[in-house]
């Protein structure tokens, strides 16, 4: 369940990350409240009713009712975020953008709140199969302390980046914004996973030494033996009913063998010996190491593929055919579409990618019986008795092991042609070769992509759909309209953008931006038929009078010159220059035009990519 969880959890916080926190939530506090109270009720009543069934009363049936509640958790916890916008009301403890961590923090406590609905409604069945009575509380504490480690790293993470950012100390802020910065990161979380990770977990999951006797003093020996500096514990996995063993903790005096009490009272000695060989050969061959290395090797995947994928998805034309089709808002589609890819990668790497090092890491660390051991017998033996006891699990697939009958099959054919221990330490070997030259590759032909193509045309494809949008759902706000003219006349699109201007003036008559923009495409349009020096001039006039910028004291006058007042046009060009230095050499240009060009002369001899650029052009922004 550990690895399963692994990738619920991931997903979760996968989720959380990528929701945008949106400016007005779809739905009021209050609404919102209500709508998330009642995904929690209709969850929970589902949880109750799925763990009544008969089929969830024995031990493989529950572990499958968890999965499904796992699943439905995923759904409900993706509903809340999405549809009640929890992100945008859990952001008040940012304390101002200060603690995003504590934010995602909380967006993880709230998808383990539906896991503690399902522990809750799993009480009842866990005692009857386990044999164990708990207080509601005591097996929802004992099921959080079970899971906290698959969380525990991305926690402390989160809250050293938030705690280094919050430092009074400018050189280390520099430092750490620097190409070394994820390094030293990755530095410190690399000590806390060693140094304080083992010994904590071990706490957490309540294991208890293995007492003195003959058995603790027998394994002892057998480690030294081997060279072996390990501490040996009891692990109370699901009551120590679990047949299983594991190992954790990279340096000798922080390293733990766990082993539950029903392997130790099943197994005989020469069996147990083999289990212990199997897990020292996961120290011997580094796969704790390798293990945390493929995990943040995703990291590094997605940190450079994200913004690429999201480029080009976004850059595409079917995104914004869906925009124009839905009434979804286009930030939740962007989401959607920009965060999916990244989670659909994210799945396939840990349940293929990751999954394949886990199957083949543990049959390697199966390998390591034949130089410690001679021979591969003892833990046949025990693997056939761990299947029998366990409900008859010899040929059940398993995504992070391969199946026990897969396993026995791989040993006996080591028996029979030891050579095959070498094929597989090879094939190992060569994987993560590959994975890494493949890594390295893909970092280099994404570097080669023309991402910032793709942004500046998402960027402005994705603008557009946005006022498109705001107009359907806002048509009487003049402010839209005239954006939808901005940017009709940017793409030449003169008579779309005269009809935007003329309903956007409507509503607001005395918008001076509005009026302004009107009257530099009535004087600039490159269609001639729509061209209207006259009342381009009314307009420019009241534009003026009302807001005497640089930008409308230059349509002004050039409305004088297209109607042959060239006094009047370099005059107001002047107050222009004056009004706005910064533009000076430009407005002293548009003066020399005036005295030594006709409007009409300058209207023929102007390409049509010329017509609107060859003035200040219209008002930019929101108006303000």
């Amino acid at each position: 369940m550990i690895y399963t969880n692994l990738l619920f959890f991931l997903t979760a916080i996968f989720l959380f990350s990528i929701d945008r926190v949106a400016q007005t939530p779809l739905l009021s506090g209050r609404l919102a409240l209500i709508t998330f109270l009642l995904i929690f009720a209709v969850y929970a009543a589902l949880a109750r009713a799925l763990f009544k069934k008969r089929t969830a009363i024995s031990s493989a049936g529950y572990f499958s009712t968890e999965k499904s509640l796992s699943f439905l958790a995923l759904a409900a916890f993706s509903f809340t975020l999405f549809v009640c916008d929890a992100k945008y009301y859990l952001s008040v403890l940012s304390f101002g953008g200060k603690a995003p961590a504590l934010v995602s923090i909380a967006g993880l406590g709230l998808f383990l709140l539906f896991f503690m609905v399902m522990w809750w409604a799993a009480r009842k069945n866990y005692e009857r199969i386990f044999g164990r009575p708990y207080s509601t509380q005591g097996f929802l504490l004992s099921n959080i302390k079970a899971n906290l480690p698959i969380v525990l790293p991305w926690v402390v993470l989160s809250l050293l980046t938030d705690a280094v950012a919050l430092l009074p100390w400018p050189a280390l802020q520099e430092v750490i914004r620097s190409d070394w910065g994820d390094l030293i990161f990755f530095g410190m979380f690399l000590v806390f996973v060693v140094l304080f990770f083992p010994p904590l977990v071990r706490r957490l999951w309540g294991c208890s030494r293995l007492p003195d006797g003959e058995m603790y003093r027998h394994l002892s020996t057998f480690c030294k033996k081997q060279r072996f500096s390990t501490e040996l514990y009891l692990w109370p996995l699901f009551e120590g009913r679990v047949l299983t063993a594991g190992v954790m903790g990279l340096i000798p005096g922080l390293r733990y063998i766990l082993i539950t009490p029903a392997l130790l009272e099943t197994l005989t000695l020469d069996e147990i010996e083999a289990v212990i060989a199997h897990e020292i050969g996961h120290v011997k061959k580094m796969h704790l190491l390798l293990y945390f290395f493929l995990i943040s090797g995703f990291s590094v995947m997605a940190g450079y593929l994200v913004e690429p994928m999201t480029s080009f998805f976004l850059s595409r034309d079917a995104f914004y055919a869906v925009i124009s089709r839905s009434t979804i808002s286009p930030d939740t589609l962007l989401t959607i579409v920009g965060g999916l890819p990244v989670l659909i990668l994210m799945l396939l790497y840990f349940r293929y990618l990751f999954g394949y090092f886990l199957r083949n890491f543990e049959r390697q660390a199966d390998l390591e019986v034949f130089p410690i051991l001679g021979g591969s017998q003892a833990l046949i033996s025990a693997f056939e008795k761990i299947a029998a006891l366990s409900g008859d699990i010899r040929d059940k697939p398993s995504w992070h092991h391969f199946g026990i009958g897969e396993r026995i099959a791989y040993l006996e054919k080591c028996e029979k042609d030891p050579s095959w221990i070498q094929r597989h330490t090879r094939k190992v070997g060569l994987s993560l070769a590959t994975y890494v030259f493949l890594c390295i590759v893909g970092v280099m032909l994404v570097k080669q992509l023309p991402i910032d193509q793709f942004t500046e045309k998402y960027q402005e494809m994705y603008s557009e759909a946005m006022i498109l949008q705001q107009v359907k759902r806002e048509p009487d706000k003049a402010i839209w309209l005239r954006l939808v003219g901005d940017m009709m006349a940017k793409k030449k699109m003169d008579a779309q953008a005269l009809e935007a201007y003329s309903k956007a003036l409507a509503l607001e008559p005395a918008n001076p931006e509005i009026m302004n923009n009107l009257a530099w495409l009535y004087l600039t349009s490159s269609d001639s038929g729509l061209r209207n020096p006259l009342l381009a001039l009314t307009l420019a006039r009241s534009a003026a009078l009302i807001q005497p910028k640089g930008f409308v004291l230059d349509t002004l006058s050039m409305a004088y010159w297209a109607n042959g007042f060239v006094a009047e046009a370099v005059a107001v060009e002047k107050q222009a220059a004056v009004t706005d230095p910064d533009d000076e050499p430009y407005y002293l240009g548009q003066i020399d035009k005036f005295l030594n060009q006709t409007y009409r002369q300058a209207m023929q001899q102007a390409r049509p990519e010329d017509q609107v650029q060859d003035g200040k052009g219209p008002a930019q922004g929101d108006g303000s």
